[in-house]
């Protein structure tokens, strides 16, 4: 029973991206935000929601509808969650900013109670990098993109709460939640297949429930079924 359920949802809408429909699914399950990442406008439909919405979109992509951040009044508290996207080996169409100094400005601006950070980005360098630069000044940065939960959820020197990725929610069945014969043979074959999504019954949920205070804890969530 969390307080608070923060949801990254770029994949949300067939892989790739979430339309007005799987928002408001989302939204009648009780999450609090959403974060995004380098998929945020590939389904084109967010951009007539987007705005006044619940989702915080990576805030150092340029010139695009929404915002980078979500505040969440929680029993007179303010928690800000904010979205960023890594720029190494990241396949982003869109004009990027840097995010270092791209939330560095934001926090000198923006008062909350309590501020947790989606890094979304592929090199596990730039993730902890962004959590080091953070820390003591935001209460947790959380990876997302690679799709696997990594082991190492830790409370960083000043208290800030760590984990390079969260992994993700979806069939296990596949490869990053595509059909493993169609990734394999890309792989092997320089196949070209468009990505279809797994439809084995093997599930995950992955995730942390973070605890936020004076003793800070991030316990690693991960569910089989």
């Amino acid at each position: 029973k969390p307080n608070l359920i923060i949801v990254n949802a770029e994949n949300t809408t067939n892989g790739k991206g979430l339309n007005l429909k799987d928002y408001k699914e989302l939204m009648s399950l009780n999450i609090s935000a959403i974060t995004m990442g380098n998929h945020t406008y590939r389904n084109e439909e967010i951009n007539d929601f987007i705005e006044g919405s619940k989702i915080a979109r990576p805030m150092n992509i340029l010139n695009q509808k929404g915002l980078g951040y979500v505040d969440i009044n929680y029993n007179g508290k303010i928690i800000t969650v904010i979205n960023l996207l890594g720029t190494i080996h990241m396949d982003s169409k869109y004009e990027l900013g840097n995010p270092f100094t791209t939330v560095d400005e934001f926090l000198s601006k923006h008062k909350s109670d309590h501020i947790i950070v989606d890094m979304h980005a592929e090199a596990t360098s730039e993730k902890l990098a962004m959590a080091h630069f953070l820390d003591g000044r935001v209460d947790a940065v959380v990876g997302t993109h690679t799709h696997i939960q990594t082991n190492d959820a830790q409370v960083l020197p000043n208290k800030t709460l760590y984990v390079t990725d969260l992994g993700m929610t979806g069939s296990i069945g596949g490869i990053l939640g595509v059909r493993k014969e169609i990734i394999i043979d890309r792989f092997v074959n320089d196949g070209k297949e468009p990505f279809k999504l797994d439809e084995s019954n093997v599930c995950g949920l992955n995730g942390v429930l973070l605890t936020l205070g004076e003793k800070p804890t991030i316990k690693l969530i991960n569910i089989q079924k």
